[in-house]
């Protein structure tokens, strides 16, 4: 139930002075496709045409809100010709925006925008009605190439804003950020099941001077250091592998989030060992004690 209390403050709501260039916030009483009505809690209604809505070509009043929501809009004029107050929430974006901007940039929240075209060097989205700057390398988890721009066109992407800067009106976004954090989550999962000791087939993805950089079978990647590919020493690793090789490795250590390789581990683990089986003993009565007499008996 409303109190006196509330009485008085709608009363002094509707007296007070209003200016232009004020923001007010209202109650969304009508929209339709030339206008939005606004319950300003004053002895006018405040209205907003579709045109001072956004500067966002892909949105629309209709799309965005209904009767019932609240709504902040900088007031242009006094008076419509109408009685009315005429409004323009794009005016507000100019204000009040920038400032929710800055509040995503500092929590650093995941947030969805659709592309909505290319620009040199990257694409173009809308976030809070103004304009935004997404750089190709910011794009993907790796740098997406100019002729390739044009498939991120009206394309929804979740971002997380990188910059804001009010007085040059710039907003710069980032997709490549979440991507790499949800690529790091998921290599910490697959690392937690690999075990030291593992012996499993990868693929050689680059050469480094100081070892070479294997693709796993269950995706992840490992180091091969230089001194684990092989017995024999070697300057470098193109000696004996090359780019695209498929090799049989063994985790030899996991730290960090590391996985450490080697080669050499797997011929020490092959090499052949003299058994029992594999040596032929000389009747008794021939067995001579000289080193020589037992070696030429011994199978290779």
């Amino acid at each position: 139930m409303e109190t006196m209390a509330d009485y008085a403050d709608q009363i002094d709501r509707s007296m007070r002075k209003v200016n232009e260039g004020d923001i007010l916030t209202g109650t969304v009483i009508d929209v339709n496709e030339e206008e939005i009505i606004v319950d300003l809690q004053y002895y006018a209604e405040g209205v907003i045409k579709a045109e001072d809505y956004s500067d966002d070509p892909t949105v629309t009043a209709m799309d965005e809100i209904k009767a019932g929501d609240e709504i902040s809009a900088t007031v242009i004029k006094r008076d419509d010709g109408n009685g009315r107050i005429l409004l323009s929430k794009k005016e507000a974006n100019a204000v009040l925006s920038w400032d929710r901007l800055k509040e995503l940039k500092d929590s650093q929240r995941n947030v969805k925008v659709k592309v909505i075209n290319t620009v040199k060097g990257g694409v173009v989205a809308f976030l809070e009605g103004i304009r935004g700057f997404i750089p190709a390398s910011k794009l993907a988890l790796s740098y997406v190439e100019e002729d390739d721009l044009e498939q991120f066109v009206d394309k929804v992407i979740e971002v997380r804003v990188i910059t804001v800067d009010r007085e040059d009106k710039k907003l710069v976004m980032s997709a490549k950020d979440i991507l790499m954090e949800e690529r790091r989550e998921q290599e910490s999962r697959l690392v937690s099941n690999v075990q030291v000791g593992l012996v499993t087939e990868g693929v050689v993805e680059s050469l480094q001077k100081y070892g070479a950089f294997v693709r796993l079978s269950n995706g992840l990647s490992g180091l091969l250091h230089i001194s684990e590919i092989s017995h024999t020493r070697i300057k470098h690793p193109g000696v004996v592998l090359h780019e695209g090789d498929k090799i049989k490795v063994k985790v030899i250590a996991i730290k960090d989030g590391k996985i450490s390789l080697s080669k050499k581990a797997l011929e020490d683990a092959t090499a052949t060992e003299i058994s029992e089986e594999q040596v032929e003993l000389p009747e008794s009565g021939s067995i001579g004690t000289s080193l020589g007499d037992l070696m030429k008996n011994l199978k290779f």
